[in-house]
């Protein structure tokens, strides 16, 4: 699947997330990915703030080289991995949204929307974040305005 660097990808879901969670760790397994799965475990009801700041700490203590956020709509996961200023969420809900999050703003976590995607469109989506690189260039400018706090503008 990769030619890329990333090897290790970390993956965190609460319990909406973890039906999908299950058939993706196989998928990225049978494509020669080392999965770390930072829970949840089961189908029962969770919180999905505790997971995603596992997922963010893991990325952040380079346990693992990515992370993929499940959750029921993707928003919540994502909104609190976003949380963490090296942290670039985005959330996903089709291949060519996943592609340009990585192409143009160098994200390091993908959120899926375990209610509103196929298993099929999850897979898609993965191929597009894994196997697109950082486009640098502008985007590198931009990218890095997004960990900076803004300045204050008053009229």
């Amino acid at each position: 699947m990769s030619e890329n660097n990333i090897k290790i990808i970390g993956i965190a879901n609460d319990h909406a997330g973890y039906e999908l969670k299950t058939k993706v760790v196989e998928y990225l397994s049978e494509n020669n990915y080392e999965v770390r799965d930072y829970g949840a475990f089961s189908s029962e009801s969770v919180d999905y703030p505790d997971y995603a700041h596992i997922l963010a700490d893991a990325i952040l203590g380079g346990e693992c080289d990515t992370g993929i956020a499940i959750c029921c709509t993707g928003n919540g996961i994502n909104m609190t991995a976003n949380k963490y200023s090296e942290i670039r969420s985005a959330l996903c809900w089709h291949p060519e949204i996943s592609r340009l999050s990585r192409a143009h703003n160098n994200a390091n976590v993908c959120a899926l929307p375990a209610h509103f995607i196929s298993d099929d469109t999850a897979y898609s989506i993965l191929d597009a974040f894994l196997n697109t690189p950082f486009d640098n260039g502008r985007h590198e400018r931009r990218v890095q305005k997004i960990s900076k706090k803004p300045k204050v503008y008053s009229k």
